[in-house]
């Protein structure tokens, strides 16, 4: 979901109905006609989500964060099988960067749907996931449970020339204050 593809001109519920084009004709969707059943799914879905007061918003207006928990219950719409996020989180700020974590591993925990996830940032991983693929160069480095992670082999993932850049305030999504305050003396 690096990009929403939200229609933005378009209210949020309609965009997570839009989910369900598959089962539609094509008349049906291009004027909007839209069953009960269809429009009590997407509420449902957006109400899940914590953006039902959003549902007659246009989604252009919608906060990044926002924007991708509607792309996420667009996407739950469908009904997949499989959920793939390529960087859920990418740009966003940290409490929406957890909402939309949060919501990810609700469909994983509560659906019981196979969620696979692209990510770059450490704790996130650790937190939300159940198995890690770590790889550099196209090839496969680290696969395993987060608690068998190390930071050594987290390194050798991200390579030795990134040691430097390899600390908390680079590799953390937290909410908590990862530096320390800026104190002006005057």
């Amino acid at each position: 979901f690096q990009q929403f593809n939200l229609v933005p001109r378009l209210d949020v519920l309609t965009n997570v109905i839009l989910g369900n084009l598959n089962h539609q004709s094509e008349l049906r969707s291009l004027l909007k006609f839209f069953t009960k059943e269809e429009r009590l799914r997407a509420l449902e879905l957006l109400e899940r989500f914590g953006m039902d007061q959003t549902a007659l918003q246009r989604a252009e207006t919608l906060s990044g964060g926002q924007q991708q928990r509607v792309a996420i219950c667009r996407a739950m719409m469908q009904e997949p099988k499989l959920l793939l996020a390529d960087e859920p989180i990418a740009s966003l700020d940290p409490l929406n960067a957890k909402l939309v974590m949060e919501s990810l591993y609700s469909i994983q925990r509560n659906d019981g749907l196979m969620v696979m996830c692209n990510l770059h940032t450490l704790d996130t991983a650790r937190t939300y996931c159940d198995r890690i693929i770590g790889m550099r160069l196209g090839q496969v480095v680290f696969d395993g449970i987060p608690s068998d992670l190390s930071d050594d082999l987290a390194r050798e993932i991200y390579g030795v020339e990134a040691d430097d850049a390899f600390t908390p305030t680079v590799t953390s999504t937290a909410l908590e204050k990862l530096t320390p305050e800026l104190t002006i003396a005057s």
